[in-house]
This record gives structure tokens, sequence and C-alpha cells, in this order.
């Protein structure tokens, strides 16, 4: 198994938290690539896409070998991409918008080898159940500023607001790095796993995980 050194494409401080659990040290040289979105592109394809270019064009330029860790999350709501809110006006909206219902969050993670010959890449897929929090509670929130950087504009980790009720799919994933999905394509670039990714993540998040082991055992599921 090869020992490289790991280099995450990413800024978002939550990708790092979750990387850590990993136990490998890294790295962060985030991506600078055109996020927008393509005509009648999915929400899945648009995720992808930007992940598997955001890993190619950090390992174009290492000058030496490394692997590099790409992701992108989006929230949907059906075809609808929600992106990041440009103020608190658009973040109230969003969130009146999923209130008392289930949207995806989807994110894909791209990892790549020197010059991007070896790529492998997983897509996440999570519904999302949102609970009826009341206007209030809603205003409360934006104006902490916690939404104004978030697609959705909300964080699922977030205790004071706690938006999402009886969720049971991929925590991590909804944060933005869905490990167990990462730890099951790594053999395949020949790098090794030396934790119980599943068990670290579910301690980290004070999570209990239902689909950690179909995700372990190759199964489509978030």
């Amino acid at each position: 198994m090869n020992t490289y050194a790991w280099i995450l494409a990413s800024n978002s401080p939550r990708r790092r938290e979750l990387l850590t659990l990993f136990g490998h040290a890294f790295s962060v040289q985030p991506a600078d690539v055109d996020e927008s979105q393509l005509p009648e592109e999915d929400p899945g394809v648009y995720v992808s896409r930007l992940a598997h270019t955001k890993a190619c064009t950090v390992a174009a330029r290492q000058e030496q070998p490394g692997l590099v860790l790409a992701a992108d999350t989006t929230v949907a709501d059906g075809d609808t991409i929600l992106g990041k809110p440009q103020d608190a006006e658009e973040a109230c909206s969003m969130l009146r918008q999923l209130r008392g219902r289930s949207h995806q969050v989807y994110t894909a993670v791209a990892m790549a080898l020197p010059g991007c010959e070896t790529i492998a890449l997983e897509l996440c897929q999570s519904q999302v159940p949102m609970r009826a929090y009341s206007d209030a509670e809603l205003e409360a929130y934006v104006s902490s500023g916690d939404p104004l950087d978030k697609a959705g504009a909300y964080a699922i980790q977030h205790a004071g607001f706690h938006p999402v009720e009886h969720f049971s799919g991929c925590f991590a994933s909804v944060m933005g790095l869905p490990l167990c999905h990462v730890a099951r394509s790594l053999p395949s670039l020949n790098v090794l796993v030396e934790v119980d990714i599943a068990r670290a993540c579910q301690a980290y998040l004070g999570y209990s995980c239902s689909i950690a082991r179909d995700v372990q055992n190759g199964k489509n599921v978030g």
C-alpha cells in the first residue's frame, strides 16, 4: 500500500475536521474553479463534475506524489439547487421553502493521484427531513449569521437551531464529507485505511449511523 501525502482541495472547516478522523496528516490546497451549474445539469451530475474538476486541478499542480481529495456538496429541492444564500433575506426564503418537508443533499468526493491519471469518485445522496421550526426560530438562526456560508442556508450539526429531525442517512455527508464512502474507495487507489472510520465518525458526531455497514459493503445508499 502507498503512503502518499494527503491534500484536501477545500477550505471548508467542516471537511477539515471530518478528514482528521482518518488520523492521517494532510495539507489544504483549495481549488479555484468555476462552480456555475450547466444548463439542465441535475444536482448529482453537477457535484460530481465539480469534485472531479477540483481534484484534477489540484493534482495537476503537485510536484511531489500525493493523494488529492476534493468534494462538493449541494442542497436540492427536487431538481432545484439551493446554493449559499446571498443575504439574510434569501436565507430566510430558503429555510421557509425547506421547512417541514424533505429535500436532498448531494455530496460528491473525488480522490486523485498525481496527474489525475487514477481517480475514484463517490456520490452520496441523502434524504433530509426538516422539522417545522417556527418563524421566530428561523429568524434567530439567520440573525446569527451561520446560514450565510452554507448551501441551503443551514448546518445539520447546529445545536441551537437543530433544523433536521428523524434523519437516518449519512450525517457526515450532509456536513460535506461522507467518510465511509471515502474509506471504501481508498483501497482502489492502493491507499491503506488504518482506522475504523465508521466508528470514529459516529463517536465524533454523537450519531448512531444505520447505513454505515451498507455503505462499506458497497451499497448505493446515503
